[in-house]
């Protein structure tokens, strides 16, 4: 095939997260020429969404924090955690790239992590595991950092912070500032924080988008170029190898960086390699319906809305192998009228809460680790006994005592989910009960079963708070963190689904990142890094950032197997 490109590239990269940017930061840091292209008029796809943290074993700020972790104790609780369900091989590059990602970015980029000390591994109980947990998070960032068009057209998560910058670190003890002095202190600096700020005129940002605003820094000081609204629409192939990418533009110049003249399709060579970086398929309901369990909705899902499957279904056109298509990174979710999912992440630690089936049973620990509760939702979704959707109960001393879907200590529920019957209010259990369609009996004798359990500070049905893990987003003046009774009225309930922060099943690859298809051959040219690769953690999920941390490090791998590999290399 003969084809006329209008630009080249060492590495064109497709998708603008942090698998995304990681791949062109490292092929700048390789010398070799990258371009991004973006689907969305916005950049970071869902990882400017998401807490930033990375899970990362062995990397050097754990070992600066003395935790004594090694690849053996890594390795053993991979093996404990995700087991065979993935290539040894794949596993073993994480552990072995992983901190040299870290590493690397630190000395030569703005790329910027802090140990979060006892985020606790998610299964800190299994051979390998860490009670004071392995996750690191970015630093705060200062918007201002950027250019005035980089800003403009960052992806924003909207959280409700009411003007605060929020670390994971501070959100821990800021959940218990009505209980602990240690929350008190926290709502002190992060206030002291925010005028800081404000009289220095800094914009800072932390979680995602901290680690994105830094990303984009480090691409620009390194001379990478990213596009906006330049969708991929084909994978060019020649004699057998992937050379290039063709992606529509809008018909005036899409904000970039960069003076192309834009209003037609483009074909974009790339001589080294493409990566594809784009997200998994959360945001196309016949994908869903296609290969997830079933009911699924797109509504459920908190990932960027361009995740689509486009590259997806171009990779299997192909013929890459897939695997792991019926999974999702889950995260039960409750949707407010405004449409925008609430993930529930601390909200299932506090105590005086429950969440039951529409038969008014409970039917797993609430306080699991979110994609374990989302699994459990599935497994005991029944007639008669729908857990999709679940209610969570929760009684006016909690709702009193702890933030709660974004909400202040003490803060009344909006007006508008009450009168939208999103949220249900009653004074008793059993008023309660009849307003969401449960028997009021079976519900009141949930209640009290949980009480019990509460009172004497073990739950013997489903074990909430015996995990290190539970206890995380606990109380630490109880003698069980996540249980108190239900008591007092008035009480809610709202619906929980079954939602995501991504698909997590997609193009397998090899532990260089390359597509593979069916028969285990290499797709020459073609590299795939994050939620559009078949995760490398398998079906589970072993601890905070484990979805990122694996993203940066195969997009790393990625252009380092092309910067080493591509004609010319080592001469």
């Amino acid at each position: 095939m003969n084809n006329t490109w209008d630009h080249t590239y060492d590495v064109v990269v497709v998708g603008s997260g942090a698998a995304g940017l990681a791949a062109a930061i490292t092929a700048r840091l390789r010398g070799l020429t990258a371009l991004v292209v973006e689907k969305t008029d916005v950049y970071g796809g869902s990882t400017a969404l998401s807490g930033g943290a990375i899970w990362v074993p062995g990397n050097f700020h754990l070992d600066a924090a003395g935790l004594g972790d090694t690849p053996e104790k890594a390795r053993a609780y991979l093996d404990a955690t995700v087991g065979d369900r993935v290539p040894a091989e794949r596993k073993d590059a994480y552990l072995a790239h992983g901190p040299r990602m870290v590493r690397e970015f630190h000395d030569r980029t703005a790329v910027r992590f802090v140990y979060t000390p006892g985020y606790s591994d998610y299964y800190p109980e299994r051979l390998g595991g860490y009670p004071q947990g392995r996750s690191v998070e970015p630093r705060i960032f200062d918007l201002n950092r950027l250019s005035r068009e980089h800003r403009a057209t960052m992806r924003r998560a909207g959280l409700p912070t009411y003007g605060l910058t929020i670390t994971s670190k501070d959100f821990r003890q800021l959940n218990m500032v009505g209980r602990t002095w240690a929350g008190r202190r926290t709502a002190a600096r992060v206030g002291a924080r925010a005028v800081g700020s404000l009289l220095s005129r800094q914009q800072l940002l932390s979680l995602g988008e901290a680690l994105i605003a830094r990303m984009r820094h480090s691409l620009d000081a390194l001379g990478g170029e990213l596009w906006l609204s330049a969708p991929l629409t084909e994978l060019v192939a020649e004699e057998g190898r992937i050379t290039g990418v063709r992606v529509t533009v809008p018909q005036s110049r899409p904000r970039s960086t960069g003076g192309t003249p834009m209003g037609r399709e483009l074909a974009i060579r790339a001589t080294g390699g493409v990566v594809l970086a784009s997200g998994g398929f959360s945001h196309d309901q016949r994908l869903r319906e296609k290969y997830l369990p079933a009911p699924t909705s797109t509504e459920w899902s908190a990932a960027a809305e361009g995740q689509t499957g486009d590259a997806l279904e171009l990779g299997i056109a192909l013929g890459a192998a897939t695997d792991l298509m019926d999974r999702v990174w889950g995260a039960p979710s409750v949707v407010p009228p405004d449409g925008k999912p609430f993930f529930l992440v601390a909200d299932r630690g506090i105590p005086g809460m429950v969440i039951v089936d529409s038969a008014g049973d409970r039917y797993a620990n609430e306080a699991a680790p979110y994609h374990e509760f989302v699994d459990a939702m599935y497994a005991n979704d029944k007639p008669g006994a729908s857990t999709v959707p679940s209610w969570l109960i929760l009684d006016a001393t909690a709702k009193s005592r702890y933030l709660f879907t974004g909400l202040f200590p003490g803060q009344p529920f909006p007006k508008a989910w009450l009168e939208s019957g999103f949220v249900k209010k009653a004074a008793t259990v059993g008023e309660l009960a009849a307003r969401i369609g449960v028997d009021p009996e079976r519900l009141r004798a949930t209640v009290e079963r949980f009480n019990g359990f509460a009172r004497a500070g073990r739950d013997e049905d489903f074990h909430r708070g015996d995990s290190v893990y539970d206890r995380y987003y606990g109380d630490p003046t109880l003698p069980n963190p996540n249980l108190a009774p239900l008591e007092k009225g008035p009480f809610h309930a709202i619906p929980v689904h079954p939602g995501d922060i991504g698909t997590k099943g997609g193009l397998v690859t090899d532990a260089t990142a390359r597509v593979l298809r069916e028969d285990g051959s290499v797709i020459d040219g073609l590299y795939a890094s994050g939620n559009v690769s078949a995760a490398v953690m398998g079906e589970t999920y072993p601890g905070p950032g484990a979805t990122i941390g694996p993203a940066m490090t195969f997009g790393w791998l990625a252009a380092d197997h092309i910067a080493r590999t591509r004609p010319g290399a080592g001469q």
